[in-house]
């Protein structure tokens, strides 16, 4: 949906001096389309995963000073902003969820698909591995984690086949807890949504990196700093990050006003127009040139006036 998020950008971005935030840097796929589709921006871009920042330092080398590589997390934009003295921000764009070079990089453990060490974590230089919340948090936690972030329903059955498993050897590598799920889940929830594990890893992989807790912070900071006229494009990948994304624009979007005024005074007005009916899908065409587009979901939203004093 790389076009879609760029044209629901452009008339924002189309300003001169205009700064644009990608907060979700990547390999810097979404950031060189910025650079390349308006030259007169600047961009800042933003990520946790230090290899990230490496591989995509080197590919956004040829803009020069037009792009300011920071390693953060996303809910850390507003202290990135006051660091490099920008008050406002013309566009922002997040493209969540975990990246296809930590899907592709076996040794990350994101992917259910092979065997790999567990550990999850998009900034592998802090913060507890997916093993260790397997192998220290007690039981009715790891329950809450799977039904919460995984809407996982089986969360009972699979981690009682968890405690049961560690209190034997501790766990380290993905494909026997990928089995574990298979021998504990009945046939029925079998059949249904994909690799039984799926659910599982996305919790774990949610817990380890503090993903929607971060999100919470992380959208209403964006809004925040946008300037009147700024924009925001926000692609999820699953129903829980859609959620959040979508009570905040529409939050913005509403009026704040008692009810049964007659004439709604300006401090009560929204804030936010939404660019986008609902969240846009990605096409067939996009899906079948990758398939990891698939859950895509895109909302939109652009500043209209200055929050009330």
């Amino acid at each position: 949906m790389l076009q879609r998020c760029l044209d629901l950008l452009a008339p924002a971005l189309e300003r001169p001096g205009a700064v644009v935030v990608d907060c979700t840097l990547g390999l810097g796929g979404h950031s060189e389309a910025l650079l390349a589709r308006f030259p007169e921006a600047r961009l800042i871009g933003l990520d946790r995963d230090k290899e990230a920042l490496r591989l995509s330092g080197e590919r956004l080398a040829p803009f020069g000073e037009r792009a300011t590589l920071v390693h953060a997390v996303y809910d850390e934009l507003p202290d990135v902003l006051r660091r490099l003295g920008i008050a406002r921000v013309q566009g922002i764009l997040f493209d969540l969820g975990v990246s296809s070079m930590q899907l592709d990089e076996a040794d990350r453990g994101f992917a259910y698909a092979q065997d790999a060490p567990l550990d999850m974590r998009m900034d592998q230089t802090t913060g507890v591995s997916a093993a260790e919340v397997l192998n220290t948090y007690p039981a009715g936690e790891l329950v809450r984690i799977l039904r919460a972030y995984g809407e996982e329903k089986q969360a009972k059955r699979i981690v009682s086949a968890i405690v049961r498993e560690r209190e034997k050897e501790p766990f380290s590598n993905s494909a026997r807890l990928v089995e574990l799920i298979r021998d504990a889940l009945p046939q029925a929830a079998k059949r249904t949504g994909g690799n039984p594990a799926k659910r599982t890893f996305q919790a774990l992989r949610i817990e380890v990196n503090g993903e929607l807790s971060v999100l919470e912070r992380a959208i209403p900071a964006a809004v925040k700093a946008l300037d009147v006229g700024g924009r925001v494009a926000v692609l999820s990948y699953q129903s829980l990050e859609d959620r959040l994304v979508k009570q905040v624009f529409a939050a913005g979007a509403a009026s704040t006003a008692p009810p049964g005024l007659p004439v709604v005074p300006e401090r009560y007005q929204p804030r936010l127009k939404l660019l986008t009916r609902g969240a846009e899908l990605p096409t067939e065409e996009e899906v079948a040139e990758n398939r990891r587009a698939a859950p895509a979901r895109l909302r939109g939203a652009e500043r209209i006036r200055e929050d009330a004093e």
